[in-house]
C-alpha cells in the first residue's frame, strides 16, 4: 500500500465509500472534498502498491501564524469497508499526525462514542478524551468523543 495527495479524479470513489460508510448520518458530499482541496488543507489517498484504486483517503486542517500557535484537525479518515483490518487507517492517521509535527500542533478530532475501532486506534496514538458532542452527528443524532492528542516536536517529543 502507498500513500500520496487525494487527488480530484478520486472525489466520487470517496463520496461513494462515504456513502457506505455513514449510511445514517450525513456522509460527505463532493462539494465537500472539493472544498477542502480547494481550501489547501492536507488531503491523503491510499492506493495499493500496483495500481490507481482508492482504498482509503484521510484529511487534516492546520491553521495557525506561527510555531507554538498552530493546531491541527482531522477532518475525515475513510477506508472502504472491503480493506479495514489491514492496517491502512492507521498509516493514514501516522502520515497526519506527522504533518501535524511538522508544526507542533495539536491535534483534534470528533469520533462517534460508538465506534469502538476508531476509538482504540485514536488511543494508541496518544489521543485524549476532552469531552462529549451530544447529537453532533446528524440526522442519527449519534454522540461524539471530541479528542485532542498534544503537540509534538518533529522528534516525537511531546511540546
Amino acid at each position: 500500500m502507498r500513500l500520496g495527495p487525494l487527488r480530484r479524479m478520486d472525489i466520487a470513489r470517496c463520496v461513494e465509500i462515504e456513502q457506505i460508510l455513514f449510511p445514517g448520518d450525513d456522509p460527505w458530499s463532493a462539494r465537500a472534498f472539493h472544498s477542502e482541496l480547494d481550501a489547501g488543507n492536507f488531503y491523503l489517498a491510499a492506493r495499493p502498491d500496483e495500481g490507481d484504486e482508492l482504498l482509503g483517503y484521510a484529511g487534516l486542517a492546520v491553521v495557525g501564524r506561527r510555531r507554538g500557535e498552530y493546531e491541527a484537525t482531522v477532518h475525515t479518515i475513510g477506508v472502504a469497508p472491503e480493506y479495514q483490518g489491514q492496517g491502512i487507517g492507521k498509516a493514514l492517521l501516522q502520515a497526519l499526525l506527522a504533518r501535524a509535527d511538522e508544526f507542533e500542533a495539536p491535534v483534534f478530532l470528533e469520533v462517534r462514542t460508538d465506534n469502538t475501532t476508531a476509538l482504540a486506534l485514536y488511543e494508541r496514538h496518544g489521543f485524549e478524551r476532552l469531552g462529549i458532542r451530544k447529537r453532533y452527528y446528524q440526522p442519527s443524532g449519534a454522540d461524539a468523543y471530541t479528542m485532542v492528542r498534544p503537540a509534538r516536536t518533529r522528534d516525537g517529543v511531546a511540546g
